[in-house]
């Protein structure tokens, strides 16, 4: 009862008609960046950190949340009309989402796509509304060195999982770690790396590094990959509704695909695209066509696009009740909330009971919107994959330059962007996911914080870590996470090589 009377208050803050704006804002930008290949949820919640530094802290996560449910909803348009996903999690659905709109059936594929992903969103909202005081509450037993241990897995976690390589990935964890070293330490009031240069006495600006590797970096890769080639967009044919049959074969993999997504979102790393590809094979184990995968089948839409979705507030579970980002645009979002001030975790619930549940609320409100805006305006989003990309990529680095000024009015700033942003085009071309970055500069001075009480309290003692059994349990996941893959692939070679013989 606790908790629906701090949702019903939630509402009461949701349904403001400041707030009920920036949420219609929020999900149509995220629509229509969801629609554009290659511009995800991360790109633009970063390239929109600058532009919000004055706005009211809950009306702007209503908005940056909305953003985030509606890039998750658009990126199925480029995918099933263009056969190019505007997102990784939107990679499955390209698969038969297009064919079925070389069949003529994109109107069908793009309606099971809307309603799955409203059915899907709604449910994993109500997952997050009652899961999120849970994790408060287990989070209250966390001391020092229980946190501690808690954020070396999610560094571990997002480094281990995220890139096809492990060393890449720690290779730029260590960037982000190193980069979160910069500026006074807060201990000794020593300054650490600052080259001498009096504007890095305070740290180098998340929003800075978060807009430079996301919308500088991505904008630049995607520009040196662009090809001027005509892409050949599969006009909506007939009638948007959804036959009979079409119904029958795609409720079920919606309720399917939001029980997987959800709590495959809420892990760290789990992200959109494991329980997307998993809806998608158990879609086909489950199918009495399976002859019909990768050939159009609707149920191959249906539930990669309900994973997805419900994955997106599977993200927010551990992202407000812990302060854990488990993706790349929560790690943004966790860069908006110390923009504001604000550390997301059980205190922040104590806190400001408006700003979350506000934000937990309206996620309810942006799900009904964005089927308002997905089913009718499917053809006014296609129009928006005919934006030039030359036009599209300058626009965003203007937009990028100009909002990384205005934070300081700081010369300084445009000089760490761009060398930051160059440093995420360098990464991408060499394969180093950013992501394990920007956790790393977030995460990393919060586990030294905490590492140093935990030492403090103990009185110096190491051992603290490895006495206390929650300590203990999340460090031994950690190491297991970096071990097993390692392990694995050697027994895999080893296979091989004795088949081979």
């Amino acid at each position: 009862m606790e908790t629906l009377a701090a949702l019903a208050s939630g509402f009461a803050v949701a349904l403001t008609p400041l707030n009920l704006l920036f949420c219609l804002l929020g999900v149509t930008v995220g629509t229509a960046v969801g629609v554009l290949p290659g511009i995800g949820p991360a790109l633009t919640v970063a390239l929109l950190l600058p532009i919000t530094y004055n706005l009211e802290p809950t009306a702007a996560f209503i908005m940056f949340a909305g953003i985030y449910y509606g890039a998750m909803y658009g990126g199925s348009t480029t995918s099933i009309l263009l056969n190019t996903p505007g997102e990784s999690g939107s990679i499955v659905t390209a698969i038969d989402g297009n064919m079925m709109a070389r069949k003529g059936r994109g109107a069908q594929a793009l309606a099971t796509a809307a309603i799955g992903s409203f059915v899907a969103g709604s449910i994993a909202t109500v997952g997050l509304t009652f899961a999120a005081p849970l994790m408060v509450d287990l989070a209250l037993l966390f001391g020092p060195a229980e946190y501690f241990a808690l954020m070396v897995v999610a560094l571990v976690t997002v480094t281990a999982v995220l890139g096809d390589s492990l060393p890449r990935g720690l290779a730029s964890l260590f960037i982000g770690l190193a980069l979160g070293l910069v500026g006074i330490d807060l201990q000794t009031g020593q300054a650490r790396f600052t080259l001498g240069v009096r504007e890095l006495l305070d740290g180098i600006d998340i929003v800075i590094v978060a807009v430079g590797l996301f919308a500088v970096g991505e904008t630049l890769y995607a520009a040196a990959r662009f090809r001027f080639e005509t892409e050949e967009i599969y006009a909506i044919k007939g009638s948007v509704w959804m036959s009979a049959q079409d119904w029958a074969r795609s409720w079920k993999p919606w309720l399917r695909g939001t029980a997987l997504g959800f709590p495959i979102g809420a892990l760290p790393a789990g992200g959109s695209e494991i329980p997307t590809f998993l809806s998608y094979l158990v879609e086909k184990r489950l199918s009495p066509h399976p002859e019909e995968f990768g050939k159009g089948a609707i149920e191959a839409v249906a539930g990669p696009e309900a994973a997805n979705n419900a994955a997106a507030a599977g993200v927010l579970a551990p992202l407000l009740a812990l302060g854990l980002p488990t993706s790349a645009t929560a790690a943004i979002m966790l860069a908006a909330f110390q923009q504001y001030g604000l550390q997301p975790g059980p205190l922040l619930f104590d806190s400001d009971p408006e700003l979350v549940w506000g934000l937990i609320a309206s996620l309810y409100v942006g799900n009904v919107l964005l089927l308002v805006l997905n089913l009718p305006l499917a053809p006014v989003w296609v129009k928006v994959l005919k934006i030039p990309r030359p036009w599209l990529y300058g626009g965003i680095l203007l937009f990028a330059t100009m909002g990384a000024y205005t934070l300081n009015n700081n010369v300084v700033d445009l000089v760490i962007l761009w060398v930051i942003g160059l440093l995420g085009f360098v990464m991408r071309m060499l394969g180093v996911p950013v992501a394990p970055c920007v956790v790393g500069l977030i995460l990393g001075p919060l586990a030294e914080q905490q590492l140093r009480r935990a030492l403090a309290i103990s009185q110096g003692d190491p051992t603290v870590f490895f006495t206390h059994p929650i300590s203990l349990l999340l460090l031994t996941i950690a190491a297991l996470l970096v071990i097993a893959p390692v392990v694995l692939r050697r027994r895999r070679k080893l296979g091989a090589a004795d088949g081979a013989k």
